[in-house]
């Protein structure tokens, strides 16, 4: 009898998408819930993701914590307060994740991107496939992932992106901002 219980069986790609600076504008250690704001176009790049039928991961750090200039209280009313807006707009993300971590307070950790402890670790617990997943940031650190699980890389211009391009190693892709990422996803569909 089916009791509508089953496995996964076939993996998900995601598009792990940084939060500062790729969803919402730069604001150097944000701590003020009042302080999210949503870079144009952030709704209908996550919809257009969302349909595509990828997994939405926000993966950020946020070494504030560690540094002493906020609280992980004060992390989690942001975060809150971008989720609220995310739900209001119907395009929940399926997962965030953050690493507190500095590594001159404590030394090296593995989720700190550019490590892909965050990555790994979503993609156990939610059934997805590294390999044919994106990487989506402002920072060089939000996209390297790519090049050792296997997925894309996509450096926006938003935030410090623009700054940093010319930095960027093929094969990383250099988009204007998080929705043209979103476009460029939709038509590439690696997997």
């Amino acid at each position: 009898m089916d009791r509508g219980i089953h496995p996964v069986t076939e993996l998900r790609p995601a598009a792990f998408i940084d939060r500062d600076g790729t969803i919402i504008l730069e604001r150097e250690y944000l701590a003020d819930p009042d302080g999210v704001e949503i870079i144009p176009g952030t709704f209908e790049a996550l919809a257009a993701l969302r349909e595509a039928g990828f997994a939405l991961i926000v993966v950020t750090n946020q070494s504030g914590i560690a540094c002493g200039y906020y609280s992980i209280e004060d992390y989690r009313a942001v975060a809150a307060r971008l989720d609220t807006l995310l739900d209001e707009a119907g395009v929940a993300v399926d997962m965030t994740c953050f690493c507190p971590h500095h590594p001159d307070l404590g030394g090296p950790c593995p989720c700190r991107k550019p490590g892909t402890g965050m990555y790994l670790d979503a993609a156990k617990e939610l059934g997805l496939d590294p390999a044919c997943s994106y990487y989506i940031g402002d920072k060089l650190t939000d996209v390297m992932a790519a090049l050792e699980l296997g997925g894309r890389g996509i450096l926006v211009r938003t935030g410090y992106g623009q700054e940093l391009e010319a930095s960027a190693p093929e094969p990383i892709l250099v988009v204007d901002d998080l929705k043209a990422a979103a476009e460029l996803i939709v038509e590439e569909s690696r997997c």
